[in-house]
């Protein structure tokens, strides 16, 4: 039996360095977020400045969407993967993207594993401010950082499976560590 694992959290908290350090210790394919929206983003606005248009999130769903189905239709039955998702608690399009990877863990009868990564609001500001993240169509924008974290709480829908983890002070590899045990009761 396969294990999806969703990484959620706010941009800069680390969701995929944290999937780098994760996929080997339990032998999993990182499908990042940021597959589903650059091809869409990087056809916009080169320098960033202007606001996204109001339904551009519909097309980067379509592309998630494929993934998901060729992932059903192709990948073995035991394969792993961990996908990362920007959820915000009450987004509606946050809670229809959720809804997918559930959709999507349920055909293939995988164990759904969703990890809620929290990080206190002047971490994740020096987290985000990091220049390589603009090389990759990822948010350096300390103040929207410090407004999320604010007025917005990291998406937590009731799983039986569910995580939450605090990577304030913890290393990637120490945060992995601790969802690899936690994977690993839930697929016991």
């Amino acid at each position: 039996m396969g294990v999806f694992v969703l990484l959620l959290g706010f941009p800069g908290v680390g969701k995929l360095t944290i999937a780098k350090e994760l996929s080997s210790l339990i032998s999993a394919k990182i499908i990042d977020n940021h597959w589903f929206n650059n091809p869409i983003l990087r056809l916009l606005d080169e320098d960033q400045a202007a606001p996204l248009p109001k339904g551009i999130w519909e097309y980067t769903a379509r592309v998630r969407q494929a993934v998901l189905d060729a992932i059903t239709a192709y990948s073995g039955p035991s394969a792993n993967f961990i996908f990362t998702h920007a959820g915000v608690e009450g987004d509606e399009r946050s809670i229809r993207t959720y809804q997918q990877f559930v959709d999507a863990a349920r055909q293939r009868a995988a164990v759904f594993v969703p990890v809620r990564l929290l990080c206190a609001k002047e971490e994740l500001a020096r987290r985000v401010s990091s220049p390589a993240r603009r090389d990759h169509l990822k948010t350096t924008d300390v103040e929207t950082s410090r407004s999320r974290s604010r007025q917005a709480l990291v998406l937590d829908i009731p799983h039986q499976h569910a995580l939450t983890l605090d990577v304030t002070f913890m290393s990637p590899s120490e945060s992995a560590a601790a969802i690899r045990d936690h994977v690993a009761r839930c697929s016991a």
